[in-house]
C-alpha cells in the first residue's frame, strides 16, 4: 500500500490534489492511503514527532508556518526515500527544487494534465523500487538486503563489498557472480571493480556518478558513454 501525504493551505487545492492522486492510484491498478493537511506544521509534526511514514508527499512551496522548501529539508533525514512533488505557481523556486532532490516540480497553472503524469510517474518508481532482495547466506548467518537499499559494490581483494543503507556487508564471491546473481538491469558496471544501482544515481558529473547519499564514484571512460546509454534506456523505458 503506497502512503501520499496532500499539504496545502488552500482548502480547494487539496481537494483537487486528492481526486487526481486518488484517480492515479486506481488507473494504475494501486493501493494507497490519501492523507489531507492544510497546516504544513502538522505534516511536519506528524512526520518528525510521531513517525508517520509517507512514499509520497504534495507540496504547496507557499505555505504559513514551515514551506515546502524548509519541510522537504526538515524531513529528508527521517523519509531520504520519499518522493516529493512540489506545486507552485512562481517558476523561479524550481531551481530550489533541483537542488532539494525533489522528484518533480509542477506549476499550478497546469495543474490538471502535470501533476496526473508526475504522480503516475512517483508511483512506478516506488512500485520499481520496491524490488527484490539479495541474500547472503553463510554457516554463521544469513542477510538479507533489498536491492533498493544497494547503493553500489565494490571489488574488496577476494570480496564484494556492499554498500548499502543500512551499512556495509562483505560476501566471499566475486564482483561478477554477485552481479550475476542479482539478475536485475538495476545493476550497472561503471568500473571493472563498482557495480552501481542507477535508482540512486542522480547525476553523471565530471565523469562521476553522484548518488543519492552524497557519495560520488568515478566512472571508468571505457564506461562512460555505456552507462550514460544504460541510464537513458532504463528511465526511458520503466518512467
Amino acid at each position: 500500500m503506497l502512503h501520499i501525504a496532500v499539504c496545502d493551505d488552500d482548502h480547494t487545492a487539496v481537494e483537487i490534489h486528492k481526486k487526481i492522486a486518488q484517480k492515479c492510484l486506481t488507473e494504475s491498478r494501486s493501493t494507497g492511503k490519501i492523507t489531507a493537511y492544510h497546516d504544513s506544521d502538522n505534516l511536519l509534526y506528524d512526520i518528525m514527532e510521531d513517525n508517520f511514514f509517507f512514499d509520497l508527499i504534495l507540496l504547496d512551496i507557499e505555505m504559513p508556518g514551515n514551506t515546502g522548501m524548509e519541510i522537504a529539508e526538515k524531513i529528508k533525514p527521517s523519509l531520504p526515500n520519499v518522493k516529493i512533488i512540489f506545486i507552485t505557481s512562481h517558476i523561479e523556486y524550481a531551481i530550489d527544487a533541483f537542488e532539494l532532490s525533489i522528484f518533480r516540480y509542477v506549476p499550478k497553472n497546469d495543474i490538471e494534465k502535470r501533476l496526473y503524469a508526475a504522480i503516475q510517474d512517483a508511483v512506478k518508481l516506488i512500485q520499481l523500487e520496491e524490488g527484490k532482495s539479495y541474500i547472503i547466506q553463510t554457516s554463521s548467518r544469513l542477510e538479507k538486503i533489498p536491492c533498493k537499499e544497494i547503493y553500489y559494490i565494490i571489488r574488496d581483494g577476494k570480496n564484494a563489498s556492499i554498500s548499502a543503507f543500512g551499512g556495509v556487508s562483505k560476501v566471499r564471491k566475486s564482483l561478477q557472480q554477485v552481479y550475476r546473481e542479482l539478475d536485475t538491469e538495476e545493476f550497472i558496471y561503471i568500473d571493472r571493480g563498482c557495480i552501481v544501482n542507477l535508482i540512486h544515481i542522480m547525476q553523471i558529473k565530471d565523469g562521476m556518478a553522484v548518488l543519492k547519499n552524497g557519495e560520488s564514484l568515478p566512472i571508468s571512460r571505457a564506461h562512460l558513454q555505456e552507462v550514460k546509454a544504460q541510464i537513458n534506456h532504463y528511465w526511458g523505458t520503466h518512467i
